[in-house]
């Protein structure tokens, strides 16, 4: 055979023979002539076959030669890129055959429900709607990585096991490490802001992983995580800046590289109205009471009901469907938030909420080792647990802080999907380990 040619590639051969390597995506028999649609990695093409195509199945992997033709005018596909061509095919290979599919894999829509969906993984993700929501996922990690090597942070390797729990409390993995216990991390923070002692400001796309003993179609106990963290602040407020930076540089990626994926799900990125709207906590529950009648005032965090409400009323009053609301308690947050100056019961601390769900987490740390030393003890851990961490504040730490986006929250919200579990490749949960436990 000669050299493969991808899908896409034959607008460029017509005329010309062609080896074409993929998978069987779907055929239509019409009497003696046989159409295929073959898939590769760049997209489908249309194949006209005749008898030497009666045995193929969907999902057969197959090597075909053939004269890459034009498609008559009305027989153009304007929905593909390979519309106006067609290869007429004189030679298959089977390389592969598939066994019986336990559903239609054809069809435009993907129509099984979540528990199948993730049931056959690895035969679900041939889709194309599945693949494109892993597209949009791929650039927008590309985005938060583009976006902040151009604010001149450098990209490090968090650990994920390691000694003591981040966060504290008991939504953590523990392991046996050697005959010792140690943990799967909530999160890559002790390491960030060591590693800013270095670098001033970086960045990781790490996983991280929390036992939460819930089944939302919001939490995963395994997720990505994109956490960056920069020291030399002048004000809390400079995080935020940078995180609105941030989002909108995935915005723009997702439309200029991946708009082709948003118009398979009829989605469109949220309207971003800058800069985006900050409201206190206090703030967002008082309106809460005022426009919808619920009183949450002096709860310390925000309902799924109330993250919805307020995103609405943000679309509404400010045109913007993505918020930021901060200065949340101290007691609600990790020993590291900074408190408020003015208000030491509350934490320089926000959450960026966008089409009713929180997106991001971040805020201003504590970085004098004494003040540190003091609010670990306070939190009911011991300081020898954070030994190493701690060594970066015995040697001076700048004012600094950062933030973290979920990356499968974020392509959530973006393509509207229902379930967080379709925007994770292999989800993790209570009950879910590739299979159903």
């Amino acid at each position: 055979m000669t050299e493969r040619t991808l899908a896409t590639d034959t607008t460029k051969k017509i005329g010309e023979k062609v080896t074409l390597e993929g998978w069987v995506y779907n055929r239509r028999d019409h009497g003696k002539l046989i159409f295929i649609d073959l898939l590769d990695r760049s997209g489908l093409i249309q194949l006209v076959c005749g008898e030497n195509a009666s045995d193929l199945n969907v999902q057969d992997v197959i090597a075909v030669e053939g004269e890459v033709k034009e498609r008559g005018e009305k027989n153009i596909n304007p929905n593909i890129p390979t519309g106006k061509v067609e290869l007429k095919v004189s030679k298959i290979n089977v390389l592969a055959s598939a066994q019986e599919l336990p559903f239609d894999i054809t069809k435009e829509n993907l129509e099984v429900e979540l528990p199948t969906l993730l049931d056959y993984r690895p035969l679900t993700l041939r889709h194309p709607k599945v693949k494109a929501i892993f597209k949009v996922q791929e650039t927008v990690v590309d985005s938060f990585r583009k976006t902040l090597k151009g604010l001149d942070f450098t990209e490090f390797q968090a650990p994920t096991i390691v000694p003591t729990a981040t966060e504290g409390g008991a939504e953590i993995f523990s392991i046996d490490y050697y005959g010792k216990k140690a943990y799967l991390g909530q999160s890559p923070q002790l390491y960030k802001q060591i590693m800013v002692g270095a670098y001033e400001r970086v960045f990781t796309v790490t996983k991280a992983y929390r036992a939460e003993p819930s089944e939302t179609t919001r939490h995963l106990s395994e997720y990505v995580s994109l956490d960056c963290e920069m020291g030399f602040i002048s004000s809390w407020e400079d995080l935020m800046d940078t995180a609105q930076e941030v989002v909108l540089g995935i915005f723009d990626g997702v439309k200029k590289d991946a708009g082709d994926k948003l118009a398979i799900f009829g989605a469109d990125i949220p309207k971003a109205k800058t800069p985006f709207p900050r409201l206190k906590l206090s703030e967002v529950q008082e309106i809460i009471f005022k426009e919808f009648g619920r009183d949450a005032r002096g709860e310390p965090d925000l309902s799924p009901e109330d993250e919805k409400d307020i995103c609405a009323w943000s679309a509404k009053e400010h045109g913007s469907e993505m918020v930021f609301v901060t200065h949340f308690p101290t007691k609600k947050r990790p020993f590291y938030a900074y408190p408020d100056p003015e208000d030491p019961e509350l934490t320089l601390s926000f959450d960026l909420l966008g089409r009713g769900l929180e997106w991001v987490t971040g805020g201003q740390r504590i970085h004098e080792y004494e003040k540190l030393v003091s609010n670990i003890k306070k939190w009911g851990n011991d300081p020898k647990d954070f030994e190493l961490y701690l060594q970066t504040f015995k040697y001076g730490m700048p004012p600094h802080g950062g933030f973290a986006i979920g990356a499968e929250r974020t392509t959530m919200q973006i393509l509207g999907l229902a379930n967080i579990r379709e925007a994770s490749l292999f989800p993790r949960d209570m009950k879910r380990v590739d299979r159903r436990l």
